[in-house]
Order: structure tokens, then C-alpha cells, then sequence
């Protein structure tokens, strides 16, 4: 290999892309026009769900997807620690309490028994709801998660910024797409350059609630609405009737978001291609993501898990090879730690952490880039 760098993700913007935008730019809206409710239209259909309301970034959308469902100061909610800081943050904007439950040690997913247990631990009517992450690209058993929070009258966010496209089946057989609304009330998509659908930044909330897509497309811009207004004093009249945020996405972004979502199955199909020959490269010597029976694995990230992590890391840096960590337990930042999460007994977590390291994973990584990765990863592995 050159001296190239090779980054863990990357987007992939071709002609069809840069075209849509500059036609956008072009027309005579900017934002909130007709190309966000196309882009909105377009990906309800793509991941089943009846409604989607796009956004800023997939933060704002937990953000609103929390408010949606009436989250109060005070109020319980459990998520994992393997996540970026947002899937446990948008309880905090709430002056909510986040609970984290363990993780499956083989899928890296919130683990269903811990989170049983977490729950039956307290008193009904403890926790609120649940926040699961399809965590790398690979889906959790929602529908076994919506037993479970039936159980206990609890409402279900699936964070599914790494997952479009992914599916798992259900107990009869059928195919679930993330995000469909089938079993979580409310799912949240990111649009960030590494993610799968890249737009710069931006977001997608989906559901299957006309109660609940209406609060969050209110929420979504400053409250105001013209719709079911108390007094209409003309065609300029609208009314402020709860305290929202500016949280829309831009045309130029929903046209870029709706070129980008046309290619996304070729884009899942090229990942799991890429994770297939890591699969085969490293079976019997390195620990890699658990692919349960009936799921499809969207693959934002391929993760292994090696002994000496910080050195692996440090090597393939030396190599042109850069990787990244995915994640750090979020009650182990400092600011969770100063809410009290020391002492939290997460012991799959941790020790995942320890070992775990991303390695480049994108539709337009070569043949000869994944076979340096995979030379230079087999070559410490021997060595060390």
C-alpha cells in the first residue's frame, strides 16, 4: 500500500448526489420545502413505518422523541452503556435519570434478561421506558423487547442511527425493518458523513402514531403551528401553543438525504460483503459481532475484540490504518460519573471496552484496503 490513509468510515457522494443538491440550491426554497417531506415520504416507505419526520441531527430526534412521549423530571429510563452519549443524553435534557442495564457479551446489544432484571428489581411502575440500540448495524429483538415493556407499561425509543436498512425476523417469520413501528413507538435515524445515509447532518424520527407525529413535527419547529388554531386573524397567522426548538433539516440536505437513501440497499449488500471476508479472515482467531439466526447486520461498523486494544491501535495508526473505539461506557464519562455511576455493575460493558476496536468499514473501501487491514490486524495478532 501507499502511504493512503484509510479511515474506519467514510461517505460516498457521487454525481447523482452533487447534482441534487445544486438543483436544490437552485430552486426557490431552501428549507422548509417540498424536498423534506419528499425525503420524509421516501424513507417512511423505505423502513415501513407510517410517518417520518426529519431533523437537524439524530440528537434533536431523541430530544423530541423523548418530549413526544411525555418524559418528566424525575422519570426512569433505561439504555445501554454501549452508545454514543446521545442515546443517553436526551434523558438528561428532561432532568430525566438515565438506568443502564448490560450488554449481551456476544452481539454487543442491550442484553434483554439484564434489563428484565433491572426492571423487576424495582417497584412497578419505576422506569418509564427503554431506549435499545442497534448498536454496529445489528438490530435488537424488538418484539421480544415490546413483551417485556408491556409488561411493565413501558414506551420503547429504538436508536437505530446505525442500522437502516437492517432487519431481524420476528417469532413468525417475518421480516422487520429497523425502524418500522412495528414494536418501538418512536425510532430515531442518523445522517452524519460516517453513517450509512450521509447528509452532512441530519436526522429521521419515524412512527406509527398520528398522536405522536404530530407532537414531534410541532415540537420540531418552535411549537408554532397553523393547524387547529384558537383564532385566525389572516393568512399570516400562526400560533405558538408549546415551547418547541428549531430542529429542521434544510432542502439541500433532504435532496442529498434522498439520492443518498436510493442507494442505501447496494450500500448495506456492499458492507455485509466487506464484513463476510473479514468473517473469514479472522474466524477462530479473533472475537468479531455475533450474527443472530434471521437478522441482517446493516454493518455501520465491523468490531473485534483483541488483548492488547491500545497497541493494535497504535499499529495500524503506524500503518496508515486509522481505526476507532466504539464506545467508551457512557457511565464512565465524567459527567455521569459525577451523577453518581461509579459503583454501576456493568461488567460485559467494561470488559468489552477493553478489547473492542473498529475496523474501517464502508461501501467504497477496496479489495486491496481491506486486505492491508486484514494483513496488518493478522500480523500484530501473530506477533503479540
Amino acid at each position: 500500500m501507499s502511504n493512503k490513509i484509510i479511515p474506519y468510515g467514510r461517505q460516498y457522494i457521487d454525481q447523482q448526489d452533487i447534482d441534487a443538491v445544486v438543483q436544490t440550491l437552485k430552486a426557490d426554497y431552501l428549507t422548509q420545502g417540498p424536498k423534506v417531506q419528499e425525503f420524509e415520504e421516501k424513507f417512511s416507505a423505505y423502513v415501513g413505518s407510517k410517518y417520518a419526520v426529519a431533523v437537524n441531527n439524530a440528537t434533536s430526534g431523541l430530544h423530541l422523541s423523548v418530549l413526544a412521549l411525555g418524559l418528566q423530571p424525575g422519570d426512569r429510563v433505561i439504555t445501554t452503556p454501549i452508545t454514543f452519549a446521545a442515546s443517553a443524553n436526551c434523558v438528561r435534557y428532561c432532568l430525566g435519570e438515565v438506568w443502564f442495564a448490560d450488554i449481551d457479551p456476544n452481539t454487543y446489544i442491550l442484553s434483554l434478561e439484564k434489563t428484565k432484571e433491572l426492571i423487576e428489581s424495582k417497584p412497578k411502575g419505576f422506569f418509564k421506558g427503554i431506549i435499545p440500540v442497534d448498536f454496529a448495524g445489528l438490530p435488537v429483538n424488538l418484539e421480544a423487547f415490546r413483551v417485556l415493556a408491556n409488561e411493565h407499561d413501558l414506551w420503547i425509543i429504538e436508536d437505530a442511527c446505525h442500522a437502516p436498512g437492517g432487519f431481524f425476523k420476528d417469532s413468525k417469520g417475518v421480516k422487520q425493518n429497523c425502524g418500522n413501528g412495528n414494536f418501538a413507538d418512536i425510532a430515531v435515524f442518523s445522517f452524519h458523513p460516517v453513517k450509512h445515509i450521509a447528509c452532512g447532518e441530519g436526522g429521521m424520527v419515524t412512527t406509527n402514531s398520528k398522536k405522536l407525529y404530530n407532537k414531534l413535527a410541532l415540537l420540531r419547529t418552535h411549537g408554532i403551528t397553523k393547524e387547529k388554531m384558537a383564532e385566525n386573524h389572516g393568512g399570516w397567522y400562526y400560533e405558538m401553543q408549546e415551547l418547541g426548538f428549531n430542529y429542521r433539516l434544510t432542502d439541500f440536505q433532504s435532496a442529498l438525504g434522498i439520492t443518498q437513501l436510493a442507494k442505501n440497499d447496494a450500500g448495506v449488500q456492499k458492507r455485509n460483503e466487506i464484513a463476510t471476508i473479514y468473517k473469514n479472515a479472522f474466524d477462530g482467531i479473533l472475537k468479531y459481532q455475533n450474527l443472530p439466526k434471521g437478522t441482517l447486520n446493516a454493518h455501520h461498523l465491523f468490531v473485534i475484540e483483541v488483548e492488547k486494544r491500545k497497541e493494535l491501535y497504535d499499529f495500524l495508526k503506524e500503518n496508515g490504518i486509522y481505526s476507532q473505539i466504539h464506545y467508551i461506557p457512557v457511565h464512565k464519562l465524567p459527567y455521569y460519573q459525577e451523577l453518581g455511576y461509579q459503583e454501576a455493575d456493568l461488567k460485559n460493558a467494561e470488559n468489552y471496552y477493553g478489547k473492542c476496536i473498529s475496523l474501517p468499514m464502508f461501501p467504497s473501501l477496496t479489495k486491496e484496503e481491506q486486505e492491508f487491514v486484514i494483513e496488518k490486524v493478522l500480523e500484530f495478532s501473530e506477533n503479540k
